[in-house]
């Protein structure tokens, strides 16, 4: 498996691949900070998303990097959500009520129509690949807004969009990537665990 995950690496330029290695560290470290409820989540989380963006366009995975540039755009609105200390505004972990959860449902079915128009602006032809991006990207897109409003479906979310990355990836010859979102799976069941012990009803 590692051999089919690095072989790939072969006719990728040297800067590309310390991107993506810079990218895939600070990726571990975010959703490390994640689990741990710290708000350093998001500065990690930035430097690995804004890599990505990079990264994502020079493959031609639009789907993937509008997501990623979303992401950075969340990582600054959760840093300041999860930095306000004040004693009356500091958000706790919870689980989505009603309004939440037709709001995530309207947040993806909007990301799946907005990401499909990405591929339509760039004039890309859709495979069966990019149909599948489309929709993890509408999972992540509603993973992110529940994250940055500390709801424990957040982690259910990244936990199925995680799962169908890690083939994704691999095939299109992400390794460090695909390797990358195979490590997110686990810490997500961890943190999920974790965050459900904190969890306030």
């Amino acid at each position: 498996m590692i051999d089919f995950l690095f072989s790939q690496y072969k006719e990728v330029s040297t800067q590309n691949i310390i991107l993506e290695f810079i990218a895939f560290v600070f990726g571990l470290v975010s959703v490390f900070y994640a689990k741990k409820r710290n708000v350093l989540v998001y500065p990690t989380g930035l430097v690995a998303t804004i890599i990505s963006v990079y990264l994502l366009y020079e493959a031609n995975y639009f789907g993937d990097m509008t997501m990623n540039f979303y992401y950075s755009i969340m990582s600054i609105y959760g840093w300041i959500i999860w930095s306000n200390t004040s004693e009356n505004k500091v958000v706790s972990i919870s689980k989505i009520n009603f309004k939440e959860k037709i709001i995530g449902i309207i947040l993806f079915l909007l990301t799946l129509v907005f990401t499909y128009l990405i591929y339509q602006f760039f004039e890309y032809e859709i495979e069966l690949l990019n149909y599948i991006d489309i929709l993890t990207s509408g999972i992540f897109f509603t993973a992110m807004w529940y994250m940055a409003k500390k709801k424990i479906e957040n982690w259910t979310l990244w936990i199925i969009g995680d799962i169908i990355t890690v083939p994704l990836y691999a095939y299109r010859g992400l390794g460090m990537l695909a390797l990358q979102y195979l490590i997110f799976t686990i810490i997500a069941i961890y943190a999920y665990k974790e965050w459900k012990k904190n969890l306030v009803n």
